[in-house]
């Protein structure tokens, strides 16, 4: 598939401005809305997010005022989109309703990147991470039945599986061994670059999201999750960041993140069923080509360089959604165990040190329980087992998920043991069709 987004004529900066009424557009139906039409509208909202704060950011260290004037302009525009995008969700859509989509497209999204990451040690830390959001999904989706009644599945479309993952109560580490290698800017692939960008854009969002919406809810066990889930997002956005080479200059970085929304915008307009949303997609990637060309103009006059030594020639292809089932089984089979080390670097639990600095950030932060871990605990007394929407044999594997993946030390004092798992996994499968 060949698309060179510096020889497409798209929308000029300057004829971009629109009207409310222009901007505003009516948003899909709950219910109706394909799972993956509601993952791109997620994901485009954070990834209009970060360039709308990137820009601020650039401008605060920027001396030349036309190139101030002209990131003024075009940050304008990013803040439409972004409204145009985010405001596509319905009134009707909860919190946890969102929330289950954020985690869907953090799953599927991770694993798609991860399969197609040319850089083995970025794939890796893509996996580490997966591994996180899946067993994020699986506490809200709890909430999501005992808090509103509902059925994971009326927004996953079954598409994402719904078991126990690496614990959340074990995503808690000392934040400075977060901190991965990042990868050299002079030869990775604007896959790559892309890759990392977009995921970092859907994490950023995703902690925003729950620590601005997560105290909406009045029980104190759900706002404690959200709090904990959280933390746990700042983590990752650490983690994913750290992956971007820090030498790269500014006008290198502003190049980076208009190619990632030209990619992005692209792959929503290809992949797309609904036909009046791939139309906004049209607009917006059209749009994007106007600010990357303007972007491209200014790395020619203060680089003196080639756009295309940093982005190449062609489209990437960074957030096609499709279940991912097999893939994520596969990780969550192999790598539950696996541990964030120090200097960048990965190991499984029973090679951690004693001394293990994330340790002692567990031992405080869940010292008086974990709120995942009473999510469990809860569902187990409204309805005897917890609510998964899963193969039944991959539901079975929960006790063994849970040995492979839980810490002996620093364990929360509310943590739901192997042999409760075991007994969880006897009782039947919740089924929402008989309520």
């Amino acid at each position: 598939m060949t698309f060179n987004a510096l020889k497409e004529k798209g929308i000029p900066v300057e004829k971009q401005l629109k009207s409310w009424h222009d901007i505003v557009k009516r948003p899909y139906k709950r219910m109706d809305v394909d799972c993956y039409t509601r993952t791109r509208q997620i994901l485009m909202n954070g990834i209009e997010t970060e360039a709308w704060g990137f820009k601020h950011c650039f401008a605060r260290k920027c001396e030349d005022n036309d190139l101030k004037m002209l990131l003024a302009h075009i940050r304008r525009i990013e803040d439409m989109q972004q409204t145009t995008v985010n405001w596509l969700s319905p009134v009707n859509q909860t919190v946890l309703d969102t929330t289950l989509g954020y985690e869907q497209v953090a799953v599927d999204l991770t694993a798609w990147l991860a399969q197609n990451e040319p850089d083995d040690y970025v794939k890796e830390t893509f996996d580490f991470g997966l591994l996180e959001d899946f067993d994020h999904l699986y506490r809200y989706a709890q909430w999501a039945y005992m808090y509103e009644g509902n059925n994971p599945d009326d927004i996953l479309q079954g598409m994402t599986d719904v078991v126990i993952g690496r614990p959340t109560q074990n995503h808690h580490n000392d934040n400075t061994i977060r901190l991965r290698k990042h990868y050299d800017k002079n030869t990775a692939s604007p896959q790559t670059k892309v890759n990392i960008l977009t995921l970092v854009s859907g994490e950023q969002q995703t902690h925003n999201y729950y620590a601005e919406h997560g105290f909406m809810y009045g029980n104190d066990d759900l706002k404690k999750t959200y709090a904990e889930i959280c933390d746990v997002e700042e983590e990752h956005v650490t983690m994913y960041e750290s992956l971007i080479d820090p030498t790269e200059t500014p006008f290198e970085k502003w190049l980076v993140h208009e190619f990632t929304e030209v990619c992005n915008y692209y792959n929503c307009y290809v992949d797309e069923v609904d036909k009046r949303i791939k139309l906004i997609w049209e607009e917006m990637l059209a749009m994007e080509i106007g600010h990357l060309h303007a972007a491209a103009e200014v790395f020619k006059k203060y680089e003196n360089r080639d756009p295309e030594e940093i982005i190449g020639t062609d489209i990437v292809l960074p957030c096609h959604f499709e279940s991912q089932k097999s893939y994520v089984t596969n990780i969550l089979e192999n790598e539950t165990g696996k541990r964030l080390d120090k200097n960048g670097e990965y190991t499984f639990i029973d090679k951690l040190p004693d001394n293990w600095p994330s340790y002692d950030a567990q031992k405080i932060i869940n010292g008086k329980g974990a709120p995942t871990e009473k999510t469990i605990r809860l569902s187990c007394a409204s309805i005897g087992r917890d609510i998964v929407c899963a193969d039944k044999k991959l539901v079975k594997k929960q006790p063994e998920l849970l040995e492979k993946g839980l810490e002996h030390k620093a364990q929360a004092p509310d943590t739901v043991t192997l042999a409760e798992y075991e007994k969880i996994t006897e009782t039947d499968i919740y089924d929402f069709e008989e309520e």
